[in-house]
């Protein structure tokens, strides 16, 4: 639809009287607005203080030409609500900043206002930190100032110069003449503002939010941004107070807390509760706010983990919610276009005579005009519209509200002995008494978890589904035990309560993972924030290729250092391990397949952490040219399959010339460079940090040995391997695969590794070699338990010696580090039975999901064999064992065909 000028300006002369006023002071104006020229208008408002005899004079002119040419814009239809909002926002940024200029030139006559003011920081908050500042609103600025930096008086004192400051910025927008004012200054939003000064030194302002602060301080500060002053501080500062505003964990605590401060700003919004004369549109049921809250509180709960969803635009935020799969896409749109509704109405209201509201006039009258003045047709068209809108959004806010908010008294009173016991008896608890004591020690102060009385409402809600969840868990006595060491090494459990309110769901399945999975349960007992990421539809797929992953891995906060950078490539990788986990123990994803995406996680990990390290490095040492950094991996890690139990057997290499040197300001030779920066890439993925271990890495293979040093060059590398290696060491370059390194430094690596591989050997030599290695092992390493699918006879370190026997024999065929893949060629050559295909699945299966579910590799008890069967794809525990024999009588088979023994398998 086109604009309609001609209309738009009589409008507003019949129903605003300030737009008609405005109207008749700035005939210029109107004349361009009336021929339609938008740009034009805009860009004489942006003149229109040209001249003025000072900064406030010259700001009120702009502000005053500025709202009329938006304001006939928008009534035209040629203004959409977010550039009328955006350019209302930029003029007040321009507008705090020549504040801000002018209350340092005052205290410091040698500062020049042509320069960028330092030392001091105004932060947009609210609606104006959004872009979204409405016709008549006043802004909420917090003032900070640094002290070191300040311009100032030499006799002044920094705190003293930014008040004066501070004063000058409120005196100048805040000043009324008969020209009217620039905005209304609301300081209230700054830290302690009860007591503290009007501006507040950075180091003040950090400890107060990483220390004392409140939710609401947090959701003020989601759509914060520097706008005027010294921006790179001010953002700076951001950065800092960054992860009090973005948890990690979830936080549905935040529901909580928002919904209580929207019961009081309901209980203290003065007007009509429903829709009519003197209705709230901002704080009344279903208003702007309560849309802006539904945004807020989602990514409260969400952005700390989800980067995506940190916007400052409410319609923006509400898109990333519905992309990100957090709320329905057609709720998402609901309350978008309602809001942009609300606030076009609002505008309107504010239009009629340049004051702050947001309440529907209080006589049939003013409703008409304000209808009127928007196009409609009467009043009562208005009412019925704004009455279909604010019940739809209070509707849908009071759902999420209600929905994962705990219900009770404040106070909670300790369960009744006599009542706990028979509710437990009921559930099947063989000793009800005895554990009734211990839930009331809990509640009673021994668990330090639950001594908030938050905690303890929070823990009262989901008690009964809880202890109902036990009670049906694989292993109840066991799932409560652990869940005990959970809550003792919680500092408060809030959270992990609020989130279990929030998803009941996962409720009986943290009672499945205490009582299943051991590693998992050790896990979360660490971190009780593994649960989160549960919630999102996603948790059972399956990660993606290295490469997307290796970019979700890279994805850093601005400003992360490089032990930030550990902690978080620890945290994802224990996420989405932790997630696989859960994928086996549910019997969500074939055991070979999770095997291969921790495979790919890990390889993510090292990529994005050497490259870490290596930058670290560089920054001293500098790079040696001609040369880079290679690692081949070995084993499973080579191979691509991993369990959750698997270390990574790497080899460091590096191309190049091994004498020359870096070219940093702190040189090294090649050798020495690279055999540090192995050593630090190894640190980087084994040592703990406060986001606990990641992997363990073992570099025995390397061609030095345990006791060299942990890097060697190329050449040395493919002399070693020509000229020194045993035949073990051949057999376990089978697995081998380049897992750093450019494409450029890993084809000459690729093709030594095939060299070795295929050069010619005496065939009874190599049979000897494996025969000979194969019972060194057997003494030294004998099966653990019955389910050591790895070490028994029969198991995969035969099938491997097998597989590794025909690819040195053959000299060709079947060289895949893939043992899966290898199988496979070799079978379909004539080289292999077909049937060591099946077994290899099956014992690999069983591997990857014993590790988790039997991890000491005995019979677990029913619940846990039952998981093992889901998860390696059985009927029941008698086919898996059943199985698992056919699997190493096929192993032994081919054994005997291979070297002409027989192999003891038990099976």
């Amino acid at each position: 639809m086109s604009a309609d000028w001609t209309a738009a300006i009589a409008r507003a002369r019949a129903h605003a009287p300030y737009l008609a006023g405005a109207l008749d002071r700035l005939p210029r104006l109107t004349e361009l607005l009336a021929a339609g020229d938008s740009a034009g208008a805009l860009a004489l408002a942006k003149a229109a203080g040209e001249g003025a005899p000072d900064t406030s004079a010259a700001l009120r002119r702009e502000k005053q030409a500025l709202a009329l040419a938006l304001a006939i814009g928008d009534l035209a239809g040629a203004f959409p609500l977010l550039e009328v909002t955006g350019a209302l926002s930029a003029f007040a940024d321009r507008a705090l900043n020549a504040a801000i200029v002018e209350g340092i030139r005052r205290r410091a006559p040698d500062f020049d206002p042509a320069h960028t003011p330092t030392g001091f920081i105004a932060l947009a908050l609210g609606k104006h930190g959004a872009g979204e500042l409405n016709y008549s609103s006043d802004i909420d600025p917090i003032l900070l100032f640094d002290p070191l930096l300040l311009p100032r008086r030499e006799r002044d004192e920094p705190g003293e110069a930014a008040q004066r400051v501070a004063r000058t910025v409120v005196e100048t927008l805040s000043r009324m003449d008969h020209e009217g004012y620039v905005f209304r200054v609301d300081l209230r939003l700054r830290p302690a503002s009860e007591v503290s000064p009007l501006a507040i030194s950075v180091n003040a302002a950090l400890t107060h939010y990483e220390s004392s602060a409140l939710t609401w301080e947090r959701a003020a500060f989601i759509r914060a941004r520097a706008c005027a002053g010294d921006i790179a501080a001010g953002e700076g500062f951001l950065a800092a107070i960054r992860p009090f505003v973005w948890r990690r964990s979830l936080d549905f605590g935040a529901i909580a807390e928002i919904g209580r401060l929207t019961a009081q700003i309901r209980a203290s919004t003065r007007g009509s509760a429903v829709v009519g004369p003197g209705f709230d549109l901002k704080k009344g049921r279903g208003g702007i706010r309560e849309v802006e809250f539904y945004a807020q509180t989602h990514q409260l709960i969400h952005g700390g983990r989800n980067p995506a969803l940190r916007l400052r635009g409410t319609r923006a935020t509400l898109d990333a919610l519905a992309a990100a799969g957090l709320v329905p896409a057609e709720e998402a749109r609901l309350l978008g276009e309602s809001y942009d509704r609300l606030r076009t109405v609002e505008h309107r209201l504010q239009m009629m005579q340049d004051q702050q509201t947001h309440s529907l006039p209080k006589t049939a009258e003013a409703i008409e005009a304000v209808a009127r003045l928007d196009g409609l047709a009467s009043g009562q068209a208005l009412l019925d519209e704004l009455t279909e809108i604010t019940e739809a959004v209070g509707s849908r806010y009071d759902a999420l509200i209600m929905a994962n908010t705990p219900q009770g008294a404040v106070v909670v009173a300790m369960p009744d002995q006599s009542s706990l016991v028979e509710e437990l008896e009921a559930l099947g608890f063989a000793e009800p008494a005895a554990l009734a004591e211990r839930i009331r020690g809990w509640l009673g102060g021994k668990v330090r978890a639950l001594r908030s009385e938050a905690a303890r409402a929070a823990f009262e809600t989901i008690r009964p589904d809880l202890l109902a969840a036990f009670a049906a868990a694989p292993e109840p006595e066991r799932a409560l035990a652990r869940w005990e060491q959970l809550l003792g090494n919680l500092p408060t459990a809030i959270n992990l309560f609020n989130l279990l309110v929030a998803r009941p769901a996962l409720i009986e399945l943290l009672a499945r993972i205490l009582g299943l999975a051991p590693p998992l349960a050790d896990a979360l007992a660490r971190r009780a924030d593994l649960l989160d990421p549960l919630i999102d539809a996603s948790a059972f797929d399956l990660p993606g290729t290295v490469e997307e992953l290796t970019a979700q891995l890279s994805r850093f906060e601005s400003g992360d250092d490089y032990e930030r950078k550990l902690d978080a490539v620890r945290r994802k990788v224990g996420e989405i391990r932790f997630k696989l986990g859960v994928q086996l123990i549910e019997g969500a994803n074939d055991p070979i397949a999770i095997g291969q995406a921790l495979a790919r996680i890990a390889e993510a990990a090292l990529v994005v952490l050497t490259d870490a390290a290596a930058d670290e490095f560089r920054a001293a040492h500098g790079a040696v040219p001609g040369s880079e950094l290679l690692v081949l991996g070995l084993g499973r890690m080579g191979g691509g399959v991993l369990t959750h139990a698997s270390d990574l057997d790497l080899i460091y290499l590096f191309s190049g010339d091994h004498q020359a040197e870096s070219d940093g300001r702190r040189p090294l030779g090649a050798t020495h460079y690279y055999n540090r920066l192995s050593q630090r890439a190894i640190s980087a993925l084994s040592v703990a940090t406060a986001q606990g271990a990641l992997f363990e890495v073992d570099t025995r293979l390397r061609p030095s040995g345990e006791q060299g040093p942990p890097a060697a060059s190329l050449d040395s590398f493919e002399r070693y391997q020509r000229e020194q290696a045993w035949t073990w060491e051949h057999m376990a370059l089978c697995r081998a695969r380049p897992l750093y390194g450019s494409a450029e430094g890993r084809a000459p690596l690729t093709a030594i590794v095939r060299d070795v591989l295929t050069a010619p050997r005496d065939d009874d030599k190599l049979r000897a070699d494996v025969l000979e290695m194969r019972a060194k092992m057997a003494n030294h390493k004998p099966a653990k338990g019955p389910l050591d699918v790895k070490l028994a006879r029969g198991g995969l370190v035969d099938l491997e010696f097998i597989i590794h026997f025909i690819q040195l024999r053959e000299r060709g065929p079947g060289l895949d580090p893939d043992l899966g893949e290898a199988v496979r060629a070799l079978a379909a050559a004539g080289l292999l039975p077909a049937t060591l295909v099946d077994a290899h699945d099956a014992l690999t299966r069983l591997l990857v999901a014993g590790r988790l579910l039997a991890p000491d590799m005995q019979v677990p008890g029913p619940a846990a064999r039952m998981a093992l069967v889901r998860a390696c794809g059985y009927d029941d525990w008698e086919a898996l064992e059943q199985g698992l024999g056919l699997a190493r009588r096929h192993v032994a088979a081919a054994w005997h065909e291979a070297f002409g023994e027989t192999l003891e398998t038990d099976a």
